[in-house]
């Protein structure tokens, strides 16, 4: 079993869904015959025909409300936008009828689709394909919004969000597409949707993190540990709705913790963790929550993009700074 990239796994996230359930279909700009603007559907086209792998026009609108139109209908449309930043035009279809289809129909109608995006910043490219405006789609009742951060999470991530019978937007970071390789089987198994991912267990500072800093943030967690502090690290990988049962239990352990997202730090989803670690646990804590994140700015272009994204210095002054406290 050869090692493959986050990319190649939801490729072949998509291949396995497609052989085993007959009404997956797959639409978006390119999808076909180029295989995507980054390759995630390639070889599709030539396996499963023009008819569960359409090409659209450059019209956002329209794939999200064609996407609706399957879903409503028995198919289970795997939709991509081409970046998260062109997702707006696609707002109205998303918010106004995905999420809440099955509310209208009162349980008549369920809208089992998945709108997948590449997102984030660090590949250099102009702002509207370097968003990460997660915490949009997170105010949403009835979308649930999943972040993959390696390529065995991808695979079983993709799987369990196309089973889902509720519109899934699941966002891959642009920046890991090609990052690492893990071995990833073709089993078909699914990894669970709603729950975060312990990626290091520590005892002393929990650090609460998801999508392409899980990078930054695990380096973070090998620095400290070569200076005596044991960190624990979770993915939150499905950030609505939020597991803070993982979150909380670890805080309680540790009685500190850094948040850490390259999303604007204005009521982005590290505001939500913290004010209900404020809620259910401030009798946790030995420090208050730090939070590290990208700026209240559109992402700059590439010559100042590195600036913006949150670095290992930032995280780990900011552990510094929670650690301070006794």
């Amino acid at each position: 079993m050869a090692d493959i990239t986050l990319v190649e796994a939801i490729t072949q996230a998509l291949a396995y869904e497609m052989r085993h359930d007959p009404d997956v279909v797959v639409l978006g700009e390119d999808v076909g015959k180029d295989g995507g603007v980054f390759r995630a559907t390639v070889g599709l086209l030539d396996e499963f025909g023009p008819e569960r792998v359409r090409d659209t026009p450059l019209a956002e609108s329209m794939i999200a409300g064609l996407a609706v139109g399957m879903a409503a209908q028995g198919l289970k449309p795997v939709a991509e936008f081409q970046f998260m930043g062109f997702m707006y035009p696609g707002y109205d279809q998303i918010i106004n009828h995905a999420s809440r289809l099955r509310n209208r129909t009162r349980g008549r109608l369920t809208c089992p689709v998945v709108f997948r995006a590449p997102y984030g910043c660090g590949i250099h490219a102009p702002e509207h394909h370097s968003e990460s405006t997660e915490a949009i789609f997170a105010h949403i009742p009835g979308l649930r919004v999943v972040i993959p951060s390696s390529p065995s999470r991808a695979y079983g991530l993709l799987l369990a969000s196309i089973r889902d019978p509720d519109p899934v937007i699941f966002l891959e970071p642009s920046r890991l597409y090609r990052w690492s390789k893990q071995a990833v089987p073709d089993d078909g198994k699914a990894l669970p949707l709603d729950v975060c991912f312990t990626l290091r267990v520590g005892t002393d500072i929990t650090l609460v993190t998801w999508g392409a800093m899980v990078k930054e943030t695990m380096a973070v967690a090998e620095t400290l540990a070569k200076n005596g502090v044991s960190a624990e690290v979770i993915d939150v990988a499905t950030i609505k709705p939020l597991d803070m049962e993982t979150i909380l239990a670890s805080v309680e352990k540790t009685g500190r913790c850094v948040i850490i997202h390259e999303a604007a730090r204005t009521c982005g989803v590290g505001a939500d963790i913290s004010a209900q670690i404020a809620e259910r646990g401030l009798m946790f804590l030995h420090a208050p929550v730090q939070r590290v994140t990208g700026y209240d700015t559109i992402v700059p272009y590439a010559r100042l993009e590195k600036f913006y994204l949150p670095s290992e210095k930032q995280i780990l002054a900011a552990v510094n700074n929670v650690m301070e406290f006794a």
